[in-house]
């Protein structure tokens, strides 16, 4: 057996459901696509996505020694539906993927150990990077084959249908690169037509501004009355247009226990969680993804849910809220209480 099947062998063992292998130049339509995509003023606040598109554009310039790049996914699918929560307007909806750890710390950990491997085997360096670096990993993994990017723009696969992450290793050893992903969405437009905010303005095109993982996780300050009413009880990211996708037919089960969703984040009462300040906001997230938004943020997006319930039983707790500190989130109280 080769290197390069030791080294897929090597991943599966570890957790991750799919392998492989692409050069760093391997998309040369990336920087065009990212010029437009900023010009375009689609990436809102994410100021970094315009701060540093030479490298993000440009995996080549990001490591100019890297001569190979790993692209490897981890399987995250729910074993409930996710959309069945937007039905219980007092009810919380949080992202699958943000129900449990931080899944940065868990991939990055699985890629070290696959990266390590490869030093020991083949004396060469690598870096690893899981959404922390200016690396496009959706276009390098339809690259390396492991999916296409589907018409919401995020990656699918025959064999894995969408509920993935995804992890990169860049190495300086020469590794026969894998065929390209095959779009292969047809005629569905299922995730284009259940997107609340209509954030696809063609289909592989998306407006971050309109995106309610956009609105819910990056954007800072109040977001626009328009976009509130459509965000409904969506408090963290937005799944719908993942969980609408066909293929989803042939998602896998994730093996990573620390992927399964707490009970508390299934479809916490939004009232529980208005109530929340910093400590006991960090305390009850500590070790998951959502931390990173702070009280504030989090809140904000609780009261809009609270806003858009329609459930007056909820009035009480908005409205103590309308004097809070923080600008963004009386201003998210007020807009709830007048709704209510």
């Amino acid at each position: 057996m080769g290197l390069k099947e030791q080294l897929r062998e090597k991943a599966l063992s570890e957790g991750f459901a799919s392998f492989g292998v692409c050069r760093p130049d391997a998309v040369p339509e990336l920087p065009e696509r990212l010029k437009i995509f900023v010009e375009q003023e689609r990436h809102g606040q994410m100021a970094w996505i315009a701060d540093r598109m030479a490298w993000r554009g440009d995996p080549s310039a990001l490591w100019p020694d890297a001569k190979s790049v790993v692209m490897l996914a981890e399987p995250y699918t729910p074993t409930h539906d996710p959309l069945e929560v937007l039905e219980h307007s007092d009810r919380a909806a949080i992202s699958v993927y943000a129900q449990n750890r931080d899944y940065h710390d868990i991939v990055k950990k699985r890629l070290k150990r696959v990266g390590r491997w490869l030093v020991d085997q083949a004396g060469c360096e690598i870096k690893v990077f899981v959404d922390t670096a200016p690396v496009m990993e959706k276009p390098l993994a339809q690259a390396a084959g492991l999916g296409w990017q589907g018409k919401h723009t995020n990656l699918l696969s025959r064999d894995l249908g969408s509920w993935f992450f995804l992890g990169a290793i860049f190495t300086t050893a020469e590794l026969t690169p894998d065929a390209s992903g095959i779009e292969n969405c047809g005629s569905c437009t299922a995730c284009l037509d259940i997107c609340p905010t209509d954030a696809f303005p063609e289909p592989y095109q998306l407006d971050a501004r309109r995106c309610i993982s956009y609105l819910t996780i990056e954007h800072k300050g109040p977001v626009s009355e328009e976009l509130r009413e459509r965000m409904g009880n969506r408090i963290y990211g937005c799944d719908d247009c993942l969980a609408a996708c066909p293929w989803n037919k042939f998602a896998v089960e994730a093996q990573e226990v620390r992927y399964a969703a707490r009970d508390d984040l299934v479809a916490p009462p939004l009232k529980d969680l208005a109530v929340l300040d910093d400590t006991a906001f960090r305390e009850k997230f500590s070790g998951s993804p959502i931390k990173r938004i702070g009280r504030d943020r989090f809140v904000r997006n609780v009261l809009y849910a609270i806003g858009n319930s329609g459930d007056a039983s909820l009035k009480a707790t908005a409205a103590a809220l309308t004097e809070d500190t923080a600008p963004e989130v009386s201003d998210a109280a007020r807009w709830a209480v007048e709704r209510l």
